[in-house]
Protein backbone atom coordinates (compact mmCIF):
# COMPACT_ATOMS: atom_id res chain seq x y z
CA UNK A 1 0.00 0.00 0.00
CA UNK A 2 1.07 3.28 -0.98
CA UNK A 3 0.51 6.93 1.24
CA UNK A 4 -0.06 9.83 -0.60
CA UNK A 5 2.56 12.12 0.01
CA UNK A 6 3.38 16.33 -0.59
CA UNK A 7 6.78 18.54 -0.71
CA UNK A 8 6.87 20.18 2.23
CA UNK A 9 10.02 22.16 1.77
CA UNK A 10 13.90 21.45 0.28
CA UNK A 11 16.91 22.06 2.63
CA UNK A 12 20.40 21.90 2.42
CA UNK A 13 22.07 19.03 4.72
CA UNK A 14 25.66 20.56 5.88
CA UNK A 15 26.62 17.08 7.44
CA UNK A 16 26.42 15.93 3.85
CA UNK A 17 26.65 19.26 1.93
CA UNK A 18 23.67 18.01 -0.20
CA UNK A 19 20.12 19.04 -0.84
CA UNK A 20 17.19 17.13 0.56
CA UNK A 21 13.27 17.60 -0.76
CA UNK A 22 11.15 17.23 2.51
CA UNK A 23 8.36 14.72 1.42
CA UNK A 24 5.38 14.81 4.19
CA UNK A 25 2.11 12.17 4.76
CA UNK A 26 -0.67 14.66 4.52
CA UNK A 27 -1.86 14.43 8.01
CA UNK A 28 2.01 15.62 8.84
CA UNK A 29 2.56 12.91 10.97
CA UNK A 30 5.98 12.11 9.27
CA UNK A 31 8.29 13.67 6.98
CA UNK A 32 11.03 11.27 4.60
CA UNK A 33 14.22 13.27 3.39
CA UNK A 34 15.32 12.01 0.42
CA UNK A 35 18.66 13.31 -0.66
CA UNK A 36 19.02 14.94 -4.21
CA UNK A 37 22.02 16.87 -6.38
CA UNK A 38 21.64 20.84 -6.52
CA UNK A 39 20.10 20.56 -9.88
CA UNK A 40 17.57 18.49 -9.31
CA UNK A 41 16.62 20.81 -5.91
CA UNK A 42 16.59 23.91 -8.41
CA UNK A 43 14.01 22.09 -10.75
CA UNK A 44 11.76 20.98 -7.85
CA UNK A 45 11.94 24.42 -6.19
CA UNK A 46 10.87 25.85 -9.62
CA UNK A 47 7.80 23.77 -10.42
CA UNK A 48 6.75 23.78 -6.32
CA UNK A 49 6.77 27.36 -6.51
CA UNK A 50 5.48 27.99 -10.40
CA UNK A 51 8.50 29.70 -11.82
CA UNK A 52 7.92 30.60 -15.21
CA UNK A 53 10.97 29.10 -17.36
CA UNK A 54 11.77 31.17 -20.80
CA UNK A 55 12.44 27.49 -22.19
CA UNK A 56 11.39 24.51 -20.99
CA UNK A 57 13.11 22.13 -18.82
CA UNK A 58 13.63 18.67 -19.24
CA UNK A 59 10.59 17.51 -16.64
CA UNK A 60 8.27 20.45 -19.17
CA UNK A 61 9.56 18.15 -21.76
CA UNK A 62 8.37 14.88 -20.71
CA UNK A 63 5.18 16.61 -19.72
CA UNK A 64 5.13 18.07 -23.41
CA UNK A 65 5.75 14.88 -25.44
CA UNK A 66 3.18 12.43 -23.73
CA UNK A 67 0.96 15.38 -24.25
CA UNK A 68 1.53 14.78 -27.73
CA UNK A 69 0.61 11.40 -27.44
CA UNK A 70 -2.79 12.02 -25.81
CA UNK A 71 -0.94 10.10 -22.63
CA UNK A 72 -1.41 11.48 -18.94
CA UNK A 73 0.33 11.21 -15.36
CA UNK A 74 -1.64 9.33 -13.41
CA UNK A 75 0.57 9.57 -10.28
CA UNK A 76 4.54 9.00 -9.24
CA UNK A 77 5.36 6.49 -6.18
CA UNK A 78 8.56 6.17 -4.50
CA UNK A 79 8.62 2.26 -4.31
CA UNK A 80 11.73 0.80 -2.80
CA UNK A 81 14.92 1.88 -1.10
CA UNK A 82 18.14 -0.12 -1.83
CA UNK A 83 21.29 0.56 -0.46
CA UNK A 84 20.09 4.36 0.66
CA UNK A 85 19.22 4.48 -2.76
CA UNK A 86 15.62 5.33 -3.71
CA UNK A 87 13.79 3.91 -7.24
CA UNK A 88 10.50 5.52 -8.19
CA UNK A 89 8.14 5.23 -10.52
CA UNK A 90 6.18 7.69 -12.77
CA UNK A 91 2.78 6.20 -13.65
CA UNK A 92 1.16 7.20 -16.99
CA UNK A 93 -2.09 6.13 -18.69
CA UNK A 94 -1.63 5.47 -22.68
CA UNK A 95 -4.38 4.66 -24.97
CA UNK A 96 -6.52 3.58 -21.19
CA UNK A 97 -3.51 1.39 -20.31
CA UNK A 98 -1.33 1.75 -17.43
CA UNK A 99 2.23 1.97 -17.64
CA UNK A 100 5.25 2.63 -15.03
CA UNK A 101 8.05 4.17 -16.23
CA UNK A 102 11.28 4.18 -14.00
CA UNK A 103 12.70 7.22 -12.23
CA UNK A 104 14.74 9.00 -9.75
CA UNK A 105 12.68 10.37 -7.35
CA UNK A 106 13.43 13.59 -7.69
CA UNK A 107 12.52 13.67 -11.51
CA UNK A 108 9.85 11.72 -10.85
CA UNK A 109 8.72 14.77 -7.99
CA UNK A 110 9.52 17.24 -10.45
CA UNK A 111 7.21 15.63 -13.38
CA UNK A 112 4.64 15.32 -10.87
CA UNK A 113 4.02 18.86 -9.33
CA UNK A 114 4.42 20.13 -13.06
CA UNK A 115 1.67 17.62 -14.28
CA UNK A 116 -0.05 18.18 -10.60
CA UNK A 117 0.02 15.09 -10.08
CA UNK A 118 -0.15 12.66 -6.79
CA UNK A 119 3.42 11.79 -5.21
CA UNK A 120 2.96 8.73 -3.26
CA UNK A 121 5.45 6.28 -1.21
CA UNK A 122 4.85 3.06 -0.29
CA UNK A 123 4.81 2.10 3.45
CA UNK A 124 7.58 -0.40 2.79
CA UNK A 125 9.97 2.91 2.05
CA UNK A 126 8.36 4.45 4.84
CA UNK A 127 9.55 1.76 7.33
CA UNK A 128 13.06 1.24 5.72
CA UNK A 129 13.71 4.69 5.02
CA UNK A 130 14.96 7.01 7.99
CA UNK A 131 11.49 9.22 8.53
CA UNK A 132 11.52 12.40 10.49
CA UNK A 133 8.64 13.73 13.19
CA UNK A 134 7.89 16.86 12.36
CA UNK A 135 9.45 17.98 16.06
CA UNK A 136 12.59 16.87 15.09
CA UNK A 137 12.37 18.51 11.44
CA UNK A 138 11.75 22.12 13.22
CA UNK A 139 14.37 21.42 15.67
CA UNK A 140 16.63 20.33 12.79
CA UNK A 141 15.76 23.55 10.43
CA UNK A 142 16.17 26.05 13.32
CA UNK A 143 19.95 24.29 13.56
CA UNK A 144 21.01 25.07 10.31
CA UNK A 145 23.28 28.17 10.21
CA UNK A 146 22.47 30.44 7.18
CA UNK A 147 26.24 30.12 5.88
CA UNK A 148 25.07 26.60 5.40
CA UNK A 149 23.03 27.21 2.64
CA UNK A 150 25.59 28.46 0.08
CA UNK A 151 26.44 25.92 -2.42
CA UNK A 152 30.08 25.71 -3.61
CA UNK A 153 30.62 23.58 -6.97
Amino acid sequence: MSIQMKVRSLAFDPESKGFAVLLSDLENKHTLPIWIGPLEANAIAIKARDIPVPRPMTHDLIRNILKVFNSEIIKIEVMDLKDHTYYALIHIRVNGKEIAIDSRPSDAIAVALGAGAPIYVTEEVLSKAKTISLDHLDEWLESLDPEDFKYTA
